[in-house]
């Protein structure tokens, strides 16, 4: 019949696409914190970080040769934010260091660029990011069961830390409590089996749990909150889960009240966790700071997120300082066109992981820096952009109409006849 279409299959990711997505995750890791069982010079582990992403690009690139991209907000701002860095950094006011953060920042927003092609509204990057995420707490598992002592060690108050590859309680809890978010939404929708689910899970709530990370575990709850509701009208199992989820935390709440404090102060004094464990101290210096006028529009230029030698640990003054007010309205913009498309998109489970990605990186945003640099904040963000990307449409061909069979002349004079 003529105008008749043909239904044609969407194209897979390659696997190659997963293998840059681990490599930026490798990348984002970090060169500092705990000792480690085996001592890993900084240097070392930087060459690894940066050879990763240089690799991640250049295999994105080799994917993606004929540069196709979707371009959408969040790139485009990304992008804004990489030229105000440059221009910040220009003056070498934070050493030549910062052109080099400059030169990392362009090959992470280039790789995602490149990315974008497969950014299609699935859960293929929501998978992988889970997946990465889940064999760096293998390494941390790891190490603990290794070396008890180097995994647990005095100089963090006990807490757990990255025996085998330098990482630091906040990093550890971040990851944990983002895989679970994300596993939990991918369980409620049907994605993950019963049995998948609990094996990324429970190890993910213990290291959590050993990490004494007050940020991940309020990011979780409130993000997995908001996420969760989200589908309540249209998924019979999220309803379950949250009245699940109010009894427990009801009986807990009563129940184990003076364990959770005790947990939540981690042994600190209420004066010290009313001022946030120093950081207010650090913060209000940081404002105090005379600045000039360029500085406040513009920063000093990317650096490595302290003031005064102490972590500025906190993303809106950390981006205040290196990228001045010019960059912050970029990062708000950036979590505002998130947020917002996402509130608008109907209800559905790439929704439901997307707005639980945007409200933890907020929430976590107040106690933890990221959010104008190459970092794993940023990365959750993209999984969130890929969620809330539109579908591609599937291309539509005409089915050729077929010749018209000639008629024997034998059959012809039957006819007439």
């Amino acid at each position: 019949m003529h105008g008749a279409v043909v239904e044609m299959t969407a194209e897979r990711t390659p696997k190659a696409v997963a293998t840059v997505w681990g490599l930026l995750v490798l990348n984002t890791l970090g060169s500092a914190g705990a000792r480690t069982i085996v001592p890993l010079p900084r240097s070392l582990i930087q060459m690894v970080t940066m050879g990763a992403l240089v690799l991640a690009f250049a295999l994105a690139l080799a994917v993606n040769v004929r540069l196709r991209i979707r371009a959408g907000a969040f790139l485009f701002l990304l992008s804004l934010l990489l030229v105000l860095s440059v221009v910040s950094s220009a003056n070498l006011e934070s050493g030549f260091g910062a052109l080099f953060r400059c030169a990392r920042l362009a090959l992470f927003i280039g790789t995602l660029w490149l990315l974008s092609r497969w950014w299609d509204g699935g859960t293929a990057f929501v998978r992988q990011h889970v997946r990465m995420y889940f064999a760096v707490l293998g390494s941390v598992a790891a190490g603990l069961l290794i070396s008890p002592g180097a995994a647990l060690p005095d100089l963090y108050g006990g807490r757990l830390v990255g025996a085998l590859w330098p990482l630091t309680p906040p990093q550890i809890g971040q990851y944990a409590a983002v895989i679970t978010g994300l596993t939990v939404l991918l369980l409620l929708g049907r994605r993950i089996d019963r049995a998948g689910a609990a094996f990324v899970i429970v190890p993910s709530l213990v290291l959590l749990a050993l990490t004494h990370t007050r940020t991940a575990t309020v990011g979780l709850l409130a993000a997995l909150a908001l996420a969760i509701g989200s589908l309540v009208l249209t998924s019979a199992a999220a309803r379950r889960f949250f009245v699940w989820a109010v009894v427990c935390a009801a009986v807990a709440a009563v129940g184990f009240a003076s364990a959770l404090q005790s947990w939540f102060l981690r042994g600190q004094s209420r004066e010290n966790f009313s001022n946030l464990t120093g950081r207010a101290k650090v913060w209000d210096a940081l404002l105090a700071e005379p600045r000039s006028l360029s500085q406040r529009l513009f920063g000093v230029g990317l650096g490595d997120k302290s003031f005064g030698g102490l972590p500025i640990d906190n993303s809106w003054l950390a981006v205040y300082h290196e990228q001045g007010l010019i960059g912050v309205s970029l990062v708000a913009a950036i979590v505002l066109v998130l947020g917002t498309v996402a509130l608008l998109r109907p209800p559905s489970l790439a929704r439901a992981c997307a707005i639980f990605l945007i409200s933890y990186c907020a929430i976590a945003s107040y106690t933890e820096a990221g959010l104008g640099d190459a970092s794993p904040y940023l990365l959750h963000l993209a999984v969130a952009a890929s969620l809330l990307a539109t579908p591609v449409a599937a291309p539509v061909l005409p089915v050729p109409e077929r010749p018209l069979r000639r008629v024997p002349r034998w059959a012809r004079r039957s006819e007439v006849s």
